[in-house]
């Protein structure tokens, strides 16, 4: 749970799609972790009638990925057909097939409505209240098949997603995974981590006869609400939701606006433990204006926190609407003007050091950090501009090989962009 590698996985596992006037993209990277436990679910059209209607989740395991490739697989499921989401009067069942991976895996195409199925959407309350339900049924349904293999599963599983209608974005969380909502250039909208030192969580923890000790449930767990976890979920007398962690999701719905509306972000704690809502934001913005390209613009998310020193596994789900930042001639020129200055300004530092031989990189970076560069990406300043630097660099030095890559486990090299 807490080991880490010598050296990070870079290796990226991406997916993209698009349907019902949304457009997506997904990274997830292993990093320093010994193991990948992330996991995501994507869907464009959901079955049962809602082909207007779209899903996307990001799944954080910990204490090993099986809860967090469970519900990539099943949660959708248990959501769309109890009782509670579909409401008095509406009908329908199946099954639903999900764009799902994670340690390393593809994905697995997408779900559908059935076709010239006429019936009306469910209320704003029933979907909230099935969503809840939703999450507490499989969360009960895993309790069981963990007991049945006659060996408690120890995993769990934070998880963060969106159901997007036609007319409204449902914000799920469970967990200190985030989604946010960018809207009209701002970041109008996120999710609250659930955290033990929570006012209300910890006093949830407390009731259940646990404690909050270096801001952990009984000094171990990070989280307060999560999917699997039974050890915590073991209290006599207490119901699921008021148990030391709470399977219970907190569900948001916003209405939709077409002209405004530009894009929703899911990701982990590994890209918040490193980067704030305005930043990230602000970088996506930065991205769109330059590329088209979403899977481009994840795997550059990932890459800025990794060199920000982010040590844990790393995903992102980036959901687009029409009104996302197009392309812009001018934001591509200074793009392109600031690589070529940062080119030159790595040679020139090289060449500087003269016959004392080249400095690593390390000391480029530490150098170009203590510059004021204009125009450096905003959120992601110097650090998602590492990759270009370490090109250049390699190719200036291409006997340096892998010593050059200047990554500790602490990330000193990692995190240029707080220098």
């Amino acid at each position: 749970m807490g080991a880490f590698l010598d050296k990070p996985k870079m290796e990226k596992h991406n997916l993209h799609g698009e349907g019902n006037s949304l457009r997506y993209a997904l990274s997830s990277m292993q990093g320093w972790r010994v193991e990948m436990e992330d996991a995501h679910t994507a869907v464009i059209g959901l079955p049962n009638g809602l082909a207007p209607w779209s899903f996307f989740a990001v799944y954080d395991g910990h204490a090993g990925s099986q809860v967090a490739r469970y519900c990539c697989e099943h949660l959708l499921d248990h959501i769309t057909n109890n009782p509670d989401f579909r409401g008095v009067g509406w009908g329908g069942s199946g099954s639903v097939v999900v764009g799902c991976g994670g340690s390393g895996g593809g994905g697995r195409g997408g779900g559908g409505g059935e076709e010239g199925s006429e019936r009306p959407e469910p209320s704003v309350e029933s979907v909230k209240k099935g969503i809840r339900t939703g999450f507490l049924q499989i969360d009960e349904h895993m309790r069981a098949l963990s007991e049945r293999k006659h060996g408690a599963d120890r995993s769990g599983s934070t998880a963060v997603g969106v159901m997007i209608s036609p007319r409204h974005i449902y914000f799920i969380n469970c967990g200190d995974s985030r989604a946010l909502l960018s809207r009209g250039g701002r970041v109008h909208f996120f999710t609250q981590d659930h955290k033990p030192s929570n006012p209300a969580e910890k006093e949830r923890i407390q009731n259940a006869g646990g404690s909050v000790m270096i801001q952990r449930v009984n000094g171990s767990l990070a989280v307060s609400r999560a999917l699997g976890d039974f050890d915590y979920k073991s209290v006599h007398g207490k119901g699921p939701t008021e148990q030391l962690v709470s399977p219970e999701p907190e569900v948001y719905e916003i209405e939709r606006s077409e002209a405004e509306d530009e894009f929703v972000v899911l990701a982990c704690d590994g890209i918040w433990d490193v980067m704030a809502n305005e930043e990230l934001c602000d970088f996506v913005r930065s991205r769109l204006e330059v590329t088209d390209d979403l899977e481009s613009v994840c795997n550059e998310i990932v890459d800025t926190c990794l060199y920000k020193g982010s040590r844990d596994n790393m995903s992102v789900v980036l959901v687009c609407f029409p009104g996302a930042p197009k392309i812009s001639p001018e934001a591509v020129k200074r793009e392109a003007e600031l690589d070529k200055y940062l080119q030159s300004r790595v040679e020139e530092i090289i060449k500087k050091q003269g016959g004392d031989g080249a400095p690593d990189l390390v000391h480029v970076m530490h150098t170009l950090a203590t510059e004021s560069i204009p125009n450096l990406p905003p959120g992601g300043e110097l650090a998602s501009k590492r990759s270009l630097v370490e090109a250049v660099y390699n190719r200036l030095n291409p006997n340096k090989g892998d010593d050059t890559c200047g990554a500790t486990k602490e990330g000193s090299a990692y995190g240029t962009s707080r220098l």
